[in-house]
């Protein structure tokens, strides 16, 4: 069935425009944009406040939820926060793991995310025994999006080893399939869906042996499918890399064909400057996902010289420590300020491309993130009203967005023309806060 939806204000890319008219296909495709619409035209459906495109969540771990509060808990690095991790990971089951991610997703479109793309990894029974179906875990995953109402990109992900030349932990044999052949293999039998398309992913170089890489990015590369990898996130990794290889983990990346324009690189945090020049020069798109790399005090990546360098940038929720794609927007930016001193290395509509147009993009979504003819209705209205967000000028809507709402002030969220969260009630999931805590607490031990 055909709809109009009228924003009050939209952010068109470049600016933001008041009363606009758009007309939404039955295909779940925006069919034209009409400006200067003053008033809801009859049998409309009025979105009032800032209505951007469908918000992209570049790289999540859905299970990670289960992990908040949790590791705020005294002190640490990210490797004893791990060491938690690894005790959630053991719990789960493809039954348990579905109603933490349907839980988990739902929070996403209650902040305005229409789109996730799920770095997944956790795809065998405790012990690496597969189950009867040996992507149980990964079809939990799309399932779990389509009931919470928003797309995936199942970045199904190749993890072999500990470290170089170290095989897997006794936890990590629920991630491995021993080969990246047999990786392959198994990853060749999922199929996307309407609401879903599959994707590569290398975990780290510590996690794929070198001579391995081309087997998951000549996958990727046959199915002209989105390739993702954990980059330099602990200088670990790069100390590591060079003993056993002599070079960083991007020139190995580089020397073995995994670079590229469909790759992403997630974090790329502890960089020189010939791995700037050698992402840069791929394309490779760079996830920034500023909210756990503080969490787990990681670092601030070098994300304004990898743009310069010809990057675009993307963002993700990555451990969800706060699922708030604006948060992650503003982040990038103010991160940046306390580094340089200085302001200014993004505008507001930068930092929206990032989350809207080149987050989908990463994600294998060329056809969404932006509000014009053609592309999918996906749609996210913030709150102007809110007590964060009341007072500005609305022509400075998009700065008022990035640079003081939250996923709080989310109003709407519209999918392939189809409200999702109506007045910041999911109309899929009830009781949201209930399902994150019930599926929660099931896994806790």
């Amino acid at each position: 069935m055909q709809v109009t939806y009228w924003a009050e204000h939209a952010w068109l890319g470049t600016h933001v425009e008041p009363g606009v008219a758009i007309d939404v296909t039955a295909e779940g495709r925006i069919g034209a944009v009409r400006t200067d619409v003053p008033a809801p035209p009859p049998g409309a459906v009025a979105l009032r406040g800032l209505t951007l495109p469908g918000l992209a969540n570049a790289h999540s771990h859905a299970f990670h939820r289960a992990l908040r509060g949790r590791t705020q808990v005294g002190s640490g690095t990210f490797w004893t926060w791990r060491d938690v991790m690894y005790g959630v990971a053991d719990r789960l089951t493809p039954e348990s793991y579905h109603a933490l991610a349907r839980a988990t997703y739902a929070e996403m479109a209650l902040a305005g995310i229409t789109c996730v793309g799920e770095f997944h990894y956790l795809h065998h029974a405790p012990g690496g025994t597969r189950y009867a179906d040996p992507n149980a875990m990964g079809e939990a995953l799309i399932a779990a999006a389509a009931d919470a109402g928003i797309r995936i990109t199942l970045l199904d992900t190749a993890y072999l080893s500990a470290g170089f030349g170290e095989p897997p932990n006794r936890h990590q044999l629920r991630f491995s399939d021993g080969t990246a052949d047999a990786w392959a293999e198994r990853a060749a039998a999922l199929k996307p869906a309407g609401h879903a398309r599959i994707g590569a992913a290398v975990h780290s170089v510590r996690a794929v042996p070198a001579g391995q890489l081309a087997t998951v990015a000549d996958w990727a590369k046959d199915r002209e499918a989105p390739l993702h990898v954990h980059l330099s996130e602990q200088t670990a990794e790069n100390d590591a890399c060079l003993a056993a290889h002599g070079c960083t983990p991007t020139r190995l990346l580089a020397d073995h064909g995994v670079l590229g324009p469909r790759t992403s690189a997630v974090h790329a945090t502890h960089l020189t400057d010939d791995d700037i020049a050698l992402l840069g020069g791929a394309g490779s798109t760079i996830c920034m996902c500023p909210t756990t790399e503080r969490d787990l005090a990681d670092g601030i990546g070098p994300a304004v010289r990898l743009q310069q360098a010809g990057s675009p940038l993307s963002l993700g929720s990555d451990s969800h420590a706060v699922i708030d794609l604006l948060e992650e927007a503003r982040a990038m930016e103010l991160d940046e300020r306390l580094r340089t001193r200085t302001r200014g290395h993004w505008t507001a509509a930068a930092l929206l491309r990032a989350a809207t147009a080149d987050g989908h993009a990463s994600l294998g979504w060329d056809d969404a993130g932006r509000i014009a003819p053609g592309a999918l209705a996906d749609l996210t209205t913030v709150a102007l009203d809110s007590v964060r967000t009341a007072g500005p000028d609305p022509l400075h809507a998009a700065e008022t967005a990035v640079f003081a709402a939250t996923g709080a002030d989310v109003r709407h969220t519209v999918v392939g023309g189809r409200h999702v969260v109506r007045d910041g009630v999911h109309l899929l999931v009830p009781d949201v806060p209930q399902a994150l805590a019930d599926s929660i607490a099931a896994l806790r031990g």
